[in-house]
């Protein structure tokens, strides 16, 4: 099959979706190289993982050519490329980041849209309200107008259908795996690197994702008031206005000695923090899948993450779970892990095992599986 990707993302984003492009076209490549695949953006960026993919015979890239479109890239990507999918003989238009071309059924394509979540929906008040409106909008026509729908998680396929009417049997299920860097141990150098670099305690808590409201750290730093002194804290990501939030609260309580807040670390440094880490805490209040926590387990440390939403899917049945508005429950299984080595121990075997069935090669199965319902 020839198969084109819509691909701003993986040249854009070097975080989320654009983790989870690079991730399909890579998975879909190595598994099945004797299909081709075609890449649309917008404008190229300069993106060295991508680069690596474009190494590979089985995929190309393809830019806006006419200077019209090269001024006017978003409109490129939402009107203009889908033009060329017949010329460039595709077989599956695949959308992996919530959005098709408004014009697919018009390409004569068959077309495929990755859903990741519909937070803005759940939670409007953590999004402007023109974003909404074109989320909204976009999302959902992407989801009208497609053959098919890959939904993340259980939990993101629910959402489509109660929000937006689509029917159960146009959604298929397909997990999301991690980077192969984090199935890998760290080499001591790096881990004594890391830690005299960023002078890491010897025991910590770590935390991976955008210090943001939905991402509700603050419920590890408050349960940190319920917890022994020595019980410190390590928070990875990029800093928004709630970051302010959480260092008010911790100048407030004096928890500044306990808690450090670090963003902008490579992606080959992040596996050394996850293998130093005696515990991953991911409190967010709602998630497509939660994928922190898979590179957690895959480095051999106990999740403690929150409920309501999919990361149950994600960490399985041997993860802890609390509410995420319950620092007393959550500092109450942070002290049961620290203090009962054999049981974090049963939480890393057990939660490795249920981990496997993200490998890449069973996900590169599943879409294809996708890919070849929707060929007939």
């Amino acid at each position: 099959m020839r198969i084109g990707f819509d691909a701003k993302r993986a040249v854009q984003n070097h975080t989320g979706l654009g983790n989870y492009s690079r991730f399909i076209i890579d998975i879909m490549s190595r598994f099945y190289p004797d299909n081709e695949y075609l890449l649309y953006a917008p404008k190229p960026k300069e993106n060295q993982e991508l680069n690596i993919l474009l190494q590979r015979p089985d995929v190309s890239i393809q830019y806006p050519s006419s200077f019209p479109w090269k001024q006017c890239g978003s409109l490129w990507r939402t009107w203009g490329m889908s033009n060329r999918f017949q010329a460039d003989g595709l077989d599956i238009f695949h959308g992996l980041s919530n959005e098709l071309p408004l014009n697919i059924r018009q390409s004569g394509v068959r077309s495929i849209v990755t859903m990741h979540d519909l937070i803005f929906l759940r939670y409007p008040q953590f999004y402007a309200t023109i974003d909404r409106r074109i989320y909204a909008y976009k999302y959902r026509k992407a989801c009208e107008n497609c053959d098919r729908v890959i939904a993340i998680s259980e939990t993101t396929k629910k959402d489509l259908m109660n929000f937006w009417g689509i029917e159960e049997k146009k959604i298929s299920v397909v997990y999301q795996g991690c980077d192969p860097l984090f199935k890998q141990p760290a080499s001591q150098e790096l881990k004594k690197e890391i830690r005299q670099k960023y002078h890491l305690p010897d025991s910590y808590i770590l935390y991976v994702g955008s210090i943001e409201e939905r991402k509700n750290l603050l419920l590890v730093v408050q349960a940190l008031r319920h917890l022994p002194d020595d019980v410190r804290l390590v928070a990875i990501g990029r800093h928004t206005p709630y970051t302010e939030k959480v260092k008010d609260y911790l100048h407030t309580y004096h928890l500044e000695k306990r808690v450090q807040l670090l963003h902008g670390i490579p992606l080959h440094e992040l596996p050394a923090f996850y293998q130093c880490a005696s515990l991953f805490a991911y409190p967010s209040r709602f998630e497509g899948f939660g994928i922190p926590i898979i590179e957690a387990i895959h480095s051999g440390v106990p999740v403690i993450a929150a409920t309501g939403s999919c990361l149950e899917e994600a960490g399985g049945p041997a993860s802890i779970y609390v509410h995420p508005d319950d620092a007393e429950g959550m500092a109450a299984q942070i002290a049961f892990v620290l203090s009962h080595p054999s049981e974090a121990e049963k939480m890393r075997t057990r939660s490795l095992e249920y981990v496997q069935q993200f490998t890449d090669q069973n996900i590169a199965a599943n879409i294809l599986q996708v890919y070849r319902q929707v060929m007939g």
